[in-house]
């Protein structure tokens, strides 16, 4: 008759339990460290993928070189490819709009943003935020508006041009990007307090718009990136939209030198999704600023008359709410109404 274990040992474990005890273990222990550093990990791999960067204009204008530029440059800095993605629409609205729609930012889509995007839901019903619903990493460069007609165009100064819409209302064609964009808002009320009228055409993009102006199927073309075709002697400059007159263009006057108190500010930034983490956020924000000083991508902006124009994401952030404000006053002022 065997004696009786005692009672110490009597439930002791054996040698294979004891090992899946220790497994068990280790494996919840190594979860939970693994949980506790999944944000700082996260945050020193990213990116681990290529990052789509939404451009929300048709290809061939403007903004194709010079952020295609800017994407090349800062996919050094980030050490994977930033790939541009064209999605137009809306005057410029759609693509970047799409971005608001996502409920949390990751890092890997980001858009262009530009005034039209912020003025939007003042001017059309969206079920978006342009404050609320963006993370915005900073604005990169500003938009120069210049006044643009064929080199055959029979007018020769913008005094010329508003003479003749004063006497032919509504004959002379009037291009814009958009039919929200803040150029056609400021052409329309500039020509009615100066007792003109003109016949207001809205236009995908830059590409397609400078295309009808040379070939003589619109009159007027009044929006940024006139550099190539102004300097390649296409186009005629007749007045810029700015408080000083362009460096490069110093026989070409301002609207507020010929008596009109037209001057337009408009910087283009990039945003994210909203609730973009804030290691993420700095990090793009470090690797675009610091590609933003690539000599190709200012040579860019050289070429398109756009002027380099760095902001912080807490600035850029702060100037959409101020321009949003002001588009508000503004359209108040002029009596629009949202239908």
């Amino acid at each position: 008759m065997n004696p009786k274990l005692p009672p110490s040992n009597r439930h002791r474990p054996n040698r294979r339990q004891c090992l899946a005890g220790l497994s068990a273990l280790g494996l919840a222990g190594l979860a939970g460290l693994a949980g506790q550093g999944v944000p700082a990990r996260a945050a020193e791999r990213f990116p681990s993928k290529p990052i789509q960067l939404v451009l929300p204009f048709p290809p061939g204008g403007s903004f194709d070189p010079v952020f295609r530029s800017l994407a090349e440059a800062a996919s050094r800095e980030l050490g994977q490819p930033v790939v541009l993605m064209h999605q137009p629409g809306a005057g410029g609205v759609a693509g970047t709009a799409n971005l608001a729609r996502i409920a949390e930012g990751d890092g890997y889509t980001l858009a262009v943003m530009h005034n039209s995007v912020i003025r939007a839901p003042l001017v059309q019903r969206v079920n978006w935020d342009p404050i609320k619903d963006f993370t915005y990493l900073g604005g990169f460069f500003g938009l120069v508006t210049g006044v643009c007609v064929a080199r055959d165009a029979p007018w020769k100064s913008f005094n010329e041009l508003m003479a003749d819409a004063k006497a032919r209302p509504g004959a002379i064609s009037w291009g814009n990007v958009g039919a929200i964009s803040i150029n056609r808002i400021t052409a329309e009320r500039m020509a009615r307090g100066a007792g003109a009228s003109f016949n207001m055409v809205s236009f995908k993009g830059g590409a397609e718009a400078f295309q009808a102006l040379i070939g003589r199927h619109l009159d007027v073309y009044a929006d940024p990136g006139f550099g190539p075709q102004v300097q390649g002697g296409r186009a005629r400059l007749l007045a810029v939209f700015l408080e000083q007159r362009h460096k490069s263009y110093p026989d070409v006057p301002t609207l507020k030198e010929l008596g009109y108190p037209v001057a337009i500010d408009s910087p283009v930034g990039l945003v994210a999704p909203k609730r973009l983490p804030p290691e993420v956020l700095q990090r793009l924000h470090e690797a675009f600023r610091k590609a933003a000083s690539d000599p190709a991508y200012l040579k860019q902006l050289d070429a398109f008359d756009m002027l380099p124009q760095l902001t912080s994401p807490l600035e850029y952030a702060d100037y959409a709410r101020a321009q949003f404000e002001r588009d508000q006053k503004m359209l108040a002022e002029i009596g629009f109404k949202l239908d």
